[in-house]
């Protein structure tokens, strides 16, 4: 099996129990079990911070990340080289940057990227791609 990549779409959905929560609470207890974790990039945990934060306010936030401490998500910071795969991919395809890193994240693991996000649809053929549901 493939290393899985949480984009910040993942996340947040289990956050929000929003659909695909499901999925990534079985990407989390399996990685437990495992004693592995999942990934995620520093960018993305930036975006899913601020994402509850300003939808939702610093109180579920805190509860966010209270539970943030305990899941099997080792995240990674940001290299020059992961920057210039994440650059790549801003430059040839409609995308936001921090989702750029999640990708690069990717590629550089030759890692799944875990995602409901139809903005990755054109970087199937760049990265493998576990679609929530």
């Amino acid at each position: 099996m493939p290393a899985e990549v949480l984009d910040s779409y993942a996340l947040i959905a289990y956050f929000r129990d929003e659909p695909g929560a499901a999925a990534v609470e079985h990407l989390l207890v399996a990685a437990g079990r495992k004693n592995s974790a999942v990934h995620m990039t520093d960018v993305n945990y930036a975006e899913v911070r601020y994402s509850i934060v300003r939808k939702d306010g610093p109180g579920p936030w805190k509860e966010a990340a209270e539970i943030l401490q305990g899941l099997p998500i080792e995240f990674h910071s940001t290299t020059r080289a992961m920057a210039d795969i994440a650059a790549d991919f801003k430059s040839r395809y409609r995308m936001s940057l921090a989702d750029a890193f999640a990708a690069a994240l990717a590629k550089e693991m030759k890692a799944e990227l875990v995602t409901g996000d139809p903005e990755f649809k054109p970087l199937a053929k760049d990265i493998r791609i576990h679609w929530l549901k």
